[in-house]
């Protein structure tokens, strides 16, 4: 590990983020051809750059190391093999927040983010207007063509699973990566509980949403050239949606029966035990009128349709309040200050 002296750091000016102490994140994993153009990319409103090298074949750290000479803010962090993304970022969370650091911006390193956008991305932030900033490639659809289309139709359906777990029903984009945090709402997540690998994002906004953080959308567009990605679709395909599942579950428990009960937890119950009790018992007489040749009677019918309507208007009633309950009151000012807490 080689580090740079912090107090080269007091004699930054004023940034264009108030004088807020700003820290930026960059995971480091098979972007030694890109890595540099990032780092000499980021303005002065970042005070801390911290670049975690996690196991990187390419040796991306060294390059780092190399560049913090010109630097001072640059601070290289090694793990001894590769841990995955999530754990590279967190890594780099706990070293920011140790060093005082009130905005901690994740910035990947394979050029598909822009980091002159580093000030717009943080002004929610910087304004109080928000707990957590994430950037949103599908915002301008110009910026659209840019996009692989496969990349195109995984994010859109992602979304949609994303907005069901997380609770966060007003964004889009949940896989960018191109994000931002305060410091305070940062120590009251579960870093130790975070995903370690791609489904670190999601799972930052599903633990956001069980302290009702506010989180916000920035337009930002990606560039998309010859970088690589370890993410391997296939894999994802299988796993994302289990881990979406699960999201939703402790979602469910941890903010309509554990923390709240209310119309909404009641409807959810009533609405899944008819639509279950409508369907199953639809299903066995569909199969016993099947197996003796009869048709069932009116009355089958109406039993089973009847739950199956009720429970579906039910359902509809909680997601539609669970669309509305969405976080509106950032909470980093209500939350115990950190050494360094000056927002």
């Amino acid at each position: 590990m080689s580090t740079t002296s912090l107090h080269t750091q007091d004699a930054i000016a004023k940034k264009p983020t108030g004088g807020v102490r700003l820290a930026v994140v960059i995971p480091c994993y098979r972007v030694r051809g890109h890595l540099a153009g990032v780092l000499r990319a980021i303005g002065p409103e970042a005070s801390l750059i911290y670049c975690v090298d996690d196991g990187c074949p390419e040796h991306s750290g060294a390059l780092a190391d190399g560049l913090a000479a010109q630097d001072p803010r640059i601070r290289v962090i090694e793990h001894p093999h590769n841990m995955g993304v999530g754990a590279a970022v967190v890594t780099g969370y706990r070293a920011a927040l140790a060093d005082g650091a009130e905005i901690i911006v994740k910035l990947d390193g394979d050029g598909q983010m822009d980091p002159r956008r580093i000030a717009d991305l943080v002004a929610p932030l910087v304004r109080g207007e928000a707990d957590y900033v994430k950037g949103n490639r599908f915002f301008r659809l110009e910026g659209l063509k840019s996009m692989p289309w496969l990349r195109v139709i995984g994010n859109a359906g992602l979304s949609f699973l994303c907005k069901l777990s997380t609770g966060y029903w007003d964004l889009f984009d949940p896989t960018n990566g191109y994000t931002a945090i305060h410091a305070s709402v940062l120590r009251a997540l579960p870093l130790e509980k975070l995903s370690h690998r791609f489904f670190f994002e999601t799972d930052v906004l599903f633990r956001l949403n069980t302290l009702r953080a506010v989180v916000a959308d920035v337009p930002l567009d990606a560039r998309y050239a010859d970088e690589h990605s370890s993410l391997n679709p296939l894999k994802a395909l299988v796993q994302f949606p289990v881990y979406h599942a699960r999201s939703f579950l402790k979602r469910i428990f941890y903010n309509y029966f554990l923390r709240g009960f209310n119309m909404a937890s009641v409807n959810l119950v009533i609405g899944s035990a008819l639509l279950t009790f409508g369907v199953a018992f639809g299903l066995i007489q569909w199969i016993r009128g099947a197996y003796l040749d009869v048709l069932a009677s009116p009355g089958t019918v109406m039993l089973a349709g009847l739950p199956v309507i009720l429970g579906i208007q039910l359902l509809l009633s909680f997601i539609s309040f669970d669309m509305a309950s969405a976080p509106r009151d950032p909470i980093h000012r209500r939350l115990p200050p950190g050494p360094c807490e000056r927002l």
